[in-house]
C-alpha cells in the first residue's frame, strides 16, 4: 500500500489532521519536513501530494486553501533593549542588524540585510550574541526559543498565513479526503 505524503512547512502544525486521517483512512501519511526555500519542490515534482506551505507562494499550477494566520516576532539576545517593552513597531527596529534566515516569512528589502542569509538556528544563535535581531512567525521563533533570547511582538508587520497547497491537476480521491479533514468536514459528510 503506497503512502500519502503531505510536506509542512517549519512550525506548520499538521498533528490534528493527521491524527484524523489515521482515524478515517488505512493508507499510511506519510508528513514531510521542508524547508521554506523550497516548500513546493516536493508538490511540483510529485514526490509529495500536498504541502502546508507558508504564503505568499507562486501559485500558478496550485490549488491552496489559507487555513491559518501567525503573528511575526522579534527575536534578540535577552539584555537587547526590546525586552524592556512588550511589543515593537518597524520603527522600534530601524538601527538593528537584520538576519535573514531561510525560514522568515518577510522579505526586507535587499538595503536591510547586515548578513547573508542562513539557517533559522544559526540566526537565533547570532540574535543570542546580541549581534543582531530576526523577525520570524511566532511558530518558528517557538521552535528556536532559548533562555538567552526573548520574543516580542511587531505590530506593524502583517501576519504570514499558512496554506494548504496541491496541483490543479491532481484530484486523486485521497487529496480530497485529505482536504474534507482539513476543512473540517465529517467522514460521512459530501465534498460539496
Amino acid at each position: 500500500m503506497s503512502r500519502f505524503r503531505v510536506g509542512f512547512v517549519t512550525g506548520a502544525t499538521p498533528d490534528k489532521w493527521a491524527r484524523v486521517w489515521r482515524e478515517r483512512s488505512r493508507v499510511p501519511l506519510e508528513l514531510v519536513p521542508v524547508e521554506e526555500h523550497e516548500q513546493l519542490d516536493g508538490v511540483r515534482d510529485g514526490t509529495l501530494a500536498m504541502a502546508l506551505v507558508r504564503l505568499p507562494v507562486d501559485r500558478e499550477g496550485l490549488h491552496l486553501i489559507a487555513l491559518y494566520d501567525e503573528r511575526p516576532v522579534v527575536v534578540a539576545g535577552v539584555e537587547h533593549l526590546v525586552s524592556a517593552t512588550e511589543e515593537v513597531t518597524l520603527a522600534d527596529l530601524v538601527d538593528e542588524q537584520l538576519v535573514r534566515p531561510h525560514a522568515s516569512g518577510w522579505t526586507p528589502q535587499a538595503e536591510q540585510l547586515d548578513w547573508p542569509e542562513m539557517g533559522v538556528a544559526d540566526a537565533v544563535e547570532v540574535a543570542a550574541s546580541g549581534t543582531g535581531i530576526v523577525l520570524l512567525p511566532m511558530s518558528v521563533a517557538r521552535l528556536h526559543q532559548r533562555r538567552d533570547v526573548i520574543t516580542r511582538p511587531v505590530t506593524d508587520l502583517p501576519d504570514t498565513t499558512v496554506g494548504l497547497a496541491w496541483l490543479v491537476t491532481d484530484d486523486d480521491p485521497q487529496v480530497q479526503a485529505f482536504i474534507g479533514i482539513v476543512r473540517g468536514r465529517s467522514e460521512r459528510s459530501s465534498r460539496g
